[in-house]
C-alpha cells in the first residue's frame, strides 16, 4: 500500500486561492491539500515538517510530496485563520494565550531537531550596515513569521501554525519576540491590525509568556532581542527589497521601512515597561 509521500500528486481537483501571503504567490487549496510553488526554503521546510510528523506535533501541515506540477503539496488544517482586515477575536487574551501554548509545544516538539545543515540555505545574507545579531544560544528552528494571519485556530484555541517559509536557526526567545511583535502586539497603535489597537501589550505579554512558561534567564533576553531584531530588519527587508523584489519589493514600496522604524523608536521609548512586563 502507497503511503501519502509515494502518492501520484495530481492537479486535475478544483483549486481555491488562498490569499493573505506577502510573498509567495500562487498557493492554492485542493480538496485537504495545500498546494505550494516550490522555494528556495522547499528542501529546509519539508525536513522540518517532516520530524514534527516523527515527533507526532499536530499543530503543522504534513509534508505530503509533490504534485504533477511540481509544487509541493501539504496538508490543509482545517480551522479559522484570520484574513485582513483582521477580524475582531484577534483582540482575545484567551486566543493569544493559546497562541503561546502552541508555540510552547511547537519548540518543545523541534528541539530534538537541532539545526541541520539544510537550513544553511535559510541564513539571510547580511547586507553592508547590518547591525550585528545579538549573541543567544539558536539550537532550534524557530517558525519566525507568527502573525496573526499564520495561526490556525479551532473553538477559538490555535491549533495550528503555517507558513514556514522563514524557519530558521533560533533561540527560544528570539521564536518569543516574533509572537509578541504580532499577537501583543509590540508595536505603536497606528500599525497594528484595527482590533488590536486599543490592546494593552504589557497585560498580554504577561499572560502569554505565562502560559508559555518562559524561564526568567529567557525572559530578560526579549526586549534586547527585540530592540536588536528591530534595528536589523530594516536593514534586511531593504536588501530584500532590492535584491528579491516581488512580494518584499512591494511591502517596501508600501511603507515597511517607515513602519519598521516606528516600531523601533517605539521599542526604545517603552523599553522600561516592556522589561516590567516581561519579569
Amino acid at each position: 500500500m502507497m503511503s501519502a509521500r509515494q502518492q501520484a500528486w495530481t492537479s486535475d481537483s478544483p483549486e481555491t486561492p488562498l490569499l493573505g501571503g506577502d510573498v509567495t504567490v500562487g498557493v492554492v487549496r485542493s480538496g485537504d491539500t495545500v498546494r505550494r510553488p516550490p522555494g528556495i526554503s522547499s528542501p529546509a521546510v519539508r525536513v522540518l515538517l517532516e520530524h514534527l510528523e516523527e515527533t507526532g506535533f499536530d499543530g503543522a501541515p504534513r509534508y505530503l510530496g509533490v504534485d504533477d506540477r511540481g509544487r509541493d503539496v501539504l496538508s490543509f488544517i482545517e480551522g479559522e485563520t484570520a484574513g485582513r482586515p483582521a477580524p475582531e477575536w484577534v483582540a482575545d487574551t484567551d486566543r493569544a494565550i493559546s497562541v503561546a501554548r502552541l508555540l510552547r509545544r511547537y519548540h518543545d516538539a523541534v528541539a530534538s531537531l537541532g539545526v541541520p545543515t539544510v537550513f544553511d540555505g535559510a541564513r539571510l545574507s547580511e547586507p553592508q550596515g547590518l547591525p550585528p545579531a545579538l549573541e543567544v544560544h539558536r539550537d532550534l528552528i524557530g517558525h519566525r513569521d507568527i502573525t496573526v494571519e499564520n495561526v490556525v485556530f479551532r473553538e477559538g484555541a490555535a491549533v495550528g501554525l503555517i507558513d514556514f517559509d522563514l524557519a530558521r536557526a533560533s533561540s527560544r526567545a528570539d521564536d518569543i519576540c516574533n509572537m509578541l511583535q504580532w499577537w501583543a502586539p509590540w508595536m505603536p497603535a497606528e500599525d497594528r491590525p484595527g482590533p488590536l489597537i486599543d490592546v494593552d501589550p504589557y497585560q498580554r505579554t504577561r499572560a502569554m509568556l505565562d502560559a508559555y512558561s518562559l524561564d526568567p534567564a529567557e525572559r530578560r533576553l526579549l526586549v534586547p532581542l527585540a530592540r536588536n531584531g528591530a534595528e536589523r530588519s530594516w536593514h534586511l527587508m531593504r536588501h530584500r527589497a532590492l535584491v528579491d523584489g516581488g512580494g518584499w519589493r512591494r511591502m517596501w514600496d508600501e511603507g515597511v521601512g517607515d513602519a519598521i522604524l516606528r516600531r523601533q523608536e517605539w521599542l526604545r521609548r517603552n523599553e522600561r515597561s516592556l522589561i516590567e512586563s516581561v519579569s
